[in-house]
């Protein structure tokens, strides 16, 4: 189901509240007792955090669920604190960093495997600014936002090279008929400043 403005800040506000009772507390908050039934569902979940550098964003976290194994809730929670402290890329996030960070919720739909005749038909059947990407490969698997390839201007090719490379893969690896590549789609809220108002990334559709 789409979630409401309404949801997506809640949502939002609750992953920076969990970072920010870890930091302070060293304890994970639970579910608040007044979360809408319909955030109780399972869905899949990545939480991004970006610092704000000069009015330019710099990726400082993001981890997730892409299946909907957890309800949303729970699986959002978790993921903040995934993103915030467990980012292999990246150092635990400190407490004099929260007023420069942006947290960003990213809601999933089910992946959905590509059914081509030939891997050529891969970039044909992505949109970019819709479509999210898995490219999985036995033990090898890579996943991409949708609102990555627009942050980056990317066309779908680039796409695909590059969540070919974030498997540990070759850039051009698609092009082979073994390897599976599933998309997604995602609602998007972000907050517009570090702990500010909320807002939906528009230019991320999911239709």
């Amino acid at each position: 189901m789409e979630l409401s403005l309404k949801d997506g800040e809640f949502l939002v506000k609750l992953a920076r509240r969990a970072v920010t009772t870890y930091l302070d507390e060293g304890r994970k908050i639970s579910p608040p007792p007044e979360t809408p039934p319909h955030l109780r569902e399972k869905r899949g979940v990545f939480v991004t955090i970006e610092k704000l550098i000069a009015g330019t964003k710099e990726l400082r976290g993001c981890i997730g669920y892409p299946e909907p194994l957890f309800p949303l809730v729970e699986a959002t929670i978790d993921s903040a604190l995934h993103a915030a402290f467990e980012d292999p890329r990246f150092p635990p996030l400190r407490r004099d960093e929260l007023s420069e960070v942006i947290f960003e919720v990213s809601v999933l739909t089910v992946p959905r495997p590509l059914q081509v005749s030939s891997p050529r038909e891969y970039p044909e059947r992505i949109r970019v600014g819709r479509d999210g990407l898995i490219v999985e490969y036995g033990y090898f698997k890579g996943l991409l936002l949708p609102q990555v390839p627009l942050e980056y201007g990317w066309d779908a090719e680039t796409f695909l090279s590059h969540c070919c490379m974030k498997a540990g893969l070759p850039p051009d690896f698609w092009l082979t008929h073994d390897i599976k590549v599933y998309t997604f789609q995602a609602q998007v809220f972000t907050e517009k400043t570090p702990n500010g108002s909320v807002e939906e990334r528009k230019e991320v559709s999911p239709h």
